[in-house]
């Protein structure tokens, strides 16, 4: 199955839909929602933020989620415990996976950092054992990037 994107114009759109705007949670749902329509084969895709040192739940599309993440636990927690990227083939062999949805196979993790601090991080879910790719990481640290622009 083909589920590559064209990660240059999400950029672009995403860019389009934050510039000059000043609010948070705005951005982050409208974030969100382009990834979740963009991204083919993804089943949930969000935001946690740091919140008295552990993972809250932010603006995100799909089912509902777990609320809050001990840094260090799960692939969410790992992320930021290592501070860098969790690219997770398939979450049943991944220890201590923390299954808010039984439907997802695979998972991407990228931290997203304000003043040089961890601020949170955006999750990414699919029901597909192998969905994402390195070009995948490429482009959502990309994404990442415009984000860390405007938070």
């Amino acid at each position: 199955m083909d589920y590559s994107a064209n990660y240059e114009t999400i950029c672009r759109q995403l860019s389009a839909l934050v510039d000059g705007i000043p609010y948070e949670v705005a951005n982050l749902a409208n974030a969100s929602a382009l990834l979740w329509q963009e991204l083919p084969g993804i089943n949930w895709v969000g935001f946690y933020k740091m919140i008295d040192g552990a993972l809250v739940l932010g603006p995100f599309q799909g089912k509902p989620a777990c609320i809050r993440i001990p840094v260090g636990r799960g692939v969410c927690g790992t992320a930021v415990a290592e501070d860098k990227v969790q690219l997770v083939y398939n979450v049943h062999d991944f220890p201590g996976h923390i299954a808010c949805d039984c439907a997802s196979n695979s998972e991407m993790v990228l931290p997203i950092h304000v003043n040089g601090e961890i601020w949170g991080v955006l999750d990414i879910d699919s029901p597909h054992i192998g969905r994402f790719t390195e070009a995948d990481q490429e482009g959502l640290e990309k994404i990442v990037e415009v984000l860390e622009t405007i938070l």
